[in-house]
């Protein structure tokens, strides 16, 4: 009897002598907030092993009033279409967007250079300022744009919208003209002027036609020569 109670103080002994050992070792904490130097809290950092997911970077649009308009494609489909396009309008050919102006008056400048890496990919309409511009065919107004290079300027898509129409470096635009309406050929969109980079003693149309993207957006497509379109 007496060794059982002495192994039983024992044990007492021994399991108060663990409990003031493990009474000593420090506490786990919880991860506290980092304060900046300016008061605000920062979150406490993840617990080891713990994988982070960063958060999906934020999309970047262009800024399409430093852009050189039209809008030139990737240079991978950059390539100026060999057969002329099919116009819904107009029996396939484009009025003449200039009133009072031949077409055997106007100079081929599509495939001019433009400084040393681009060509001109559109055609410039000489007039004095404030001449009528007019809708080439028939079609809807789609983005009414300032842009530097292109100062006032209009693109208006063809009924079956697989083209654009580019008007640029208006004076002004014809009164009531806004996004969304349609356009019959020879409709007054404007008038011929020199915003943008054009030369103020040199107004004139700046006029492109380009084959939309499937997407059908109005800032890139490929450049078509529309000199040939050009009704005579």
């Amino acid at each position: 009897m007496r060794w059982l109670l002495t192994f039983l103080f024992g044990v007492l002994v021994g399991a108060g002598a663990l409990f003031a050992w493990l009474s000593q070792l420090p506490a786990a904490q919880a991860p506290q907030p980092v304060v900046t130097a300016t008061g605000h809290a920062l979150p406490p950092p993840p617990p080891q092993g713990e994988q982070v997911r960063l958060a999906d970077p934020p999309k970047i649009e262009p800024d399409l009033t430093e852009a050189d308009l039209p809008l030139r494609p990737d240079p991978v489909t950059a390539t100026v279409l060999s057969t002329l396009p099919r116009l819904a309008s107009g029996g396939g050919k484009l009025l003449v967007p200039v009133e009072g102006v031949k077409a055997g008056d106007i100079s081929d400048t599509f495939d001019q250079q433009r400084g040393s890496a681009r060509k001109h990919e559109a055609l410039d309409i000489m007039a004095p300022q404030g001449t009528h511009v007019l809708a080439a065919g028939d079609g809807k107004v789609v983005k009414l744009f300032k842009s530097k290079p292109g100062g006032l300027t209009v693109y208006q898509f063809d009924p079956e919208e697989k083209y654009a129409y580019y008007y640029a470096h208006l004076d002004r635009y014809a009164e009531g003209l806004k996004e969304g309406m349609t356009l019959k050929r020879g409709d007054l969109v404007g008038y011929v002027g020199s915003t943008g980079n054009a030369d103020a003693k040199a107004p004139h149309l700046h006029f492109a036609l380009i084959e939309l993207t499937p997407e059908k957006q109005w800032w890139k497509g490929t450049p078509v020569n529309p000199y040939p379109l050009l009704e005579r």
